[in-house]
């Protein structure tokens, strides 16, 4: 796997970091070199502030105790997988999770915490840019300044997305470390203050190369904001995010990896299509410490308990997120690549199955044998990269807003090309023509993106979660070689409340009697 000295750069600072962070305070945390508010800082000190504040972004899947992958916990609430694992029982935080019934003390807790731990992290660093000493090197502060206000930006955004309704803060925190909570839309204009911040400093380049892959560029801060302003429905801004979309295809830094399939391995990572990912270390991680590593767990978790592969390229794991058969059987047209480059077909080979179990599972990001080799905790330490923006989604919302949402075309950039530039590398060059509307684009969206997290978020922004996410169907999970098939039922019930998830009751309860004490989100006391 692709490794840069900036990214290592993280590992070496991450020996040095204090997680105060992993107490009880789930809004305090330290960083190496954090100063007394206002004091003045050398570039070395802002520097380790903003290597700290990128070390969030390996905690993807197990951090705090928890199990939280970002991606899974996005799609366990969509339609297209199901809970799995052992039972119902299994991680049942996940299982309230995927039905909707998730309770104020059984929450994906982690999460919760690791972003505020960001957000900390990165006001430490924007703080002390704020205050460098004089002969600093002014484009290195300004641009790390930059950056650490997408990174806030960018874990105030999932914070927002999950739970709406949210403490903030932008200083350091005193002692006993609270902050005011906010409406859902004032984070919005919050998190788009940071975006504009980071833009006017005019400092990110487009994309990042050589040994500064990793490193937040232009087109991530506008894909983050694309994607905020299309969840929040803030039209007004259509027209500015139709601008920066075509902006990214004709500064022509990025373009489709030509093999769909291939884009998920190793020689995939920090592709020609990739805009920003994070780099993920098989080492490590380790079930006894909660805020330290650099493995992934996503993989292990998502593939099938005893797998044994006949081609010898994937490995077995724990039986979670199995995919429903509609996407493998139903979903994709004859001879689009997504289909076997995103679903792994484990029918007919051996394997255990377990609760939910489906036959299918997710491609992307399974376990693959090499990517785990270094001695430890190996089912914690996967090297597969976490793709947080690649170019697909560019073209494709580009298409989305002036194909469906009636936006004017800029710098010349023909939305049905870009439309039919996502779908021709599906076919090898051979699409089928399907014309750029509504439904088409929802469709498209789907096949492009399984696995990778986007899926309920697209329905609650397009109104179509209540519809699709209402369910009473039947099950029938085949059993290895069809033998002993078993049948069963899911139920769940999405009302728009649900949008938010609970906040947690410990952090309620401490707050209490407070100057700033924690509101439950509508619809979960």
């Amino acid at each position: 796997m692709k490794k840069y000295s900036f990214l290592i750069t993280i590992i070496t600072f991450a020996g040095y970091l204090s997680f105060s962070s992993c107490t009880d305070d789930f809004l305090s945390a330290e960083s190496a070199g954090n100063l007394e508010a206002g004091a003045p800082a050398t570039e070395e000190v802002i520097f380790s502030n903003l290597v700290s504040a990128y070390q969030i972004l390996l905690f993807d899947s197990y951090a705090d105790y928890n199990y939280n992958s970002l991606l899974l916990m996005s799609d366990l609430r969509s339609d297209d997988c199901f809970k799995g694992g052992g039972s119902a029982g299994d991680q049942q935080q996940l299982y309230n999770l995927a039905t909707f019934t998730s309770t104020p003390s059984q929450i994906i807790g982690g999460l919760w915490k690791i972003y505020f731990v960001g957000i900390a992290r990165c006001n430490n660093t924007i703080l002390s840019a704020e205050n460098a000493l004089e002969g600093s090197n002014p484009d290195n502060v300004k641009r790390y300044k930059a950056e650490a206000l997408f990174l806030r930006a960018y874990y105030t955004h999932l914070l927002w997305k999950f739970w709406g309704n949210i403490p903030y803060f932008t200083q350091p925190l005193e002692y006993p470390f609270l902050a005011p909570q906010y409406k859902a839309d004032e984070i919005y204009a919050f998190i788009m203050d940071d975006i504009k911040a980071a833009e006017d400093l005019n400092i990110l380049p487009m994309a990042t190369k050589g040994n500064e892959i990793g490193r937040a560029n232009k087109a991530a801060l506008l894909m983050l904001k694309a994607r905020v302003v299309l969840y929040q429905k803030d039209a007004a801004k259509y027209a500015e995010i139709t601008a920066d979309m075509a902006a990214i295809i004709a500064s022509n830094e990025y373009q489709l990896f030509d093999d769909f399939d291939k884009l998920w391995e190793s020689e995939g990572e920090f592709s020609s299509e990739s805009i920003f990912e994070t780099n993920q270390l098989p080492s490590g991680r380790r079930w006894g410490g909660a805020w330290e590593g650099y493995g992934t767990n996503l993989p292990a978790f998502i593939s099938p308990e005893g797998l044994t592969d006949p081609e010898e390229v994937f490995k077995g794991g724990w039986g979670f997120s199995p995919i429903r058969p509609f996407l493998w059987e139903q979903l994709f047209e004859d001879k689009d690549t997504r289909k076997e480059g995103s679903i792994n077909n484990w029918r007919g080979k051996t394997y255990n199955p377990r609760f939910q179990d489906t036959g299918y599972f997710n491609r992307k990001y399974a376990a693959r044998i090499g990517y785990n080799d270094l001695p430890g905790d190996q089912d914690l330490n996967y090297g597969n990269n976490l793709r947080i923006f690649r170019y697909a989604e560019t073209l494709l919302n580009y298409a989305e807003l002036v194909g469906v949402l009636n936006q004017s075309a800029q710098q010349g950039v023909s939305a049905q090309d870009c439309f039919n530039e996502v779908r021709n590398r599906a076919f090898n060059g051979t699409a089928p023509a399907l014309t750029i509307n509504e439904t088409n684009l929802k469709l498209e969206k789907r096949r492009e993106f399984i696995g990778e997290g986007m899926r309920f978020w697209d329905l609650i922004r397009w109104g179509d979660a209540v519809s699709i996410l209402t369910e009473n169907i039947t099950e029938t999970t085949p059993g290895v070689d069809g033998k002993n098939p078993v049948t069963w039922t899911w139920s769940r019930t999405f009302t728009p409340e649900k949008k938010y998830l609970p906040i947690p009751q410990n952090d309620i309860s401490k707050t209490e009697g407070t100057q700033f004490p924690l509101i439950q989100n509508p619809g979960w006391n």
